[in-house]
């Protein structure tokens, strides 16, 4: 299999995120109700996770739900968890057939029983899947995701597994949240802010960020591509195009 020139696996990204923003913007500009919007959002995780599958990456982590969204209309908010345990039900086989694993991050004690039961059935079912590991933040928040680590922590001290003089970033880190996957490399906003939102701060110190206008409805193969090519420009520094990416999407697509 080749792969374009001046560019190989190892300079690619190995764990990406995305705070997939305005669903409810592009659904407003169809004449659609904002839930419009979040189904066709879902689309959108599909062509994510297959170029992800593609391209070789090995990690994939998606902001589906914050815990600011809480805030949100009762009726939008329903619409979100009827949707997140729809897709759960009818994309985890085809998750689990493409060798992805799937895992949910967050606070979860705030769902309902039955959505918190998908949940740990869709991670039992692809445990053991290797291509993919797809991570959904889902009631996150990069201060809860702190907080909670340290509170883990104190209570180590507290019963008296820990002393205090040996907490240091390292002992933290082992309790943040995706503490098990590769270093968070390139996180990617959709939507045309320029913000990180609360999102993984901890994971974040040291990746590239890539802010693009494009509505997470609309994100394709080819926007993906542009966030990848600029990572591989200022990490790797040397330059790279998105036509390149394709290229190295598609030969490795063929070559599975």
């Amino acid at each position: 299999m080749s792969t374009p020139s001046h560019l190989n696996q190892n300079e690619l990204p190995q764990h990406v995120a995305i705070i997939m923003d305005g669903n409810g913007r592009w659904a407003k500009q169809q004449g659609k109700p904002r839930v419009w919007g979040h189904k066709k959002g879902a689309d959108a995780v599909r062509r994510s996770v297959r170029f992800c599958r593609e391209l070789g990456i090995s990690a994939l982590t998606l902001f589906a739900f914050s815990s600011e969204n809480w805030q949100r209309p009762a009726d939008e908010v329903s619409s979100l968890m009827q949707l997140f345990m729809l897709m759960l039900k009818s994309e985890v086989k085809n998750l689990h057939k493409n060798q992805v694993r799937l895992r949910v991050c967050g606070d979860l004690s705030a769902f309902d029983d039955a959505l918190r039961k998908q949940i740990q059935a869709a991670e039992a079912l692809t445990a053991d899947n290797k291509a993919l590991t797809l991570t959904i933040a889902a009631n996150y928040g990069g201060r809860w995701d702190i907080a909670n680590a340290a509170r883990q922590l104190a209570q180590e001290v507290r019963d008296g597994h820990l002393a205090v003089d040996a907490i240091d970033e390292q002992r933290l880190a082992a309790y943040i949240q995706l503490a098990d996957l590769p270093e968070l490399d390139l996180l990617i906003r959709t939507g045309g802010d320029i913000r990180i939102s609360n999102f993984l701060l901890w994971q974040a110190a040291y990746a590239e960020l890539w802010f693009t206008e494009t509505l997470w409805p609309d994100f394709d193969q080819q926007v993906f591509a542009e966030a990848v090519a600029a990572f591989v420009s200022r990490e790797r520094r040397f330059g790279c195009t998105s036509e390149q990416i394709c290229a190295l999407a598609s030969s490795q697509a063929k070559g599975t």
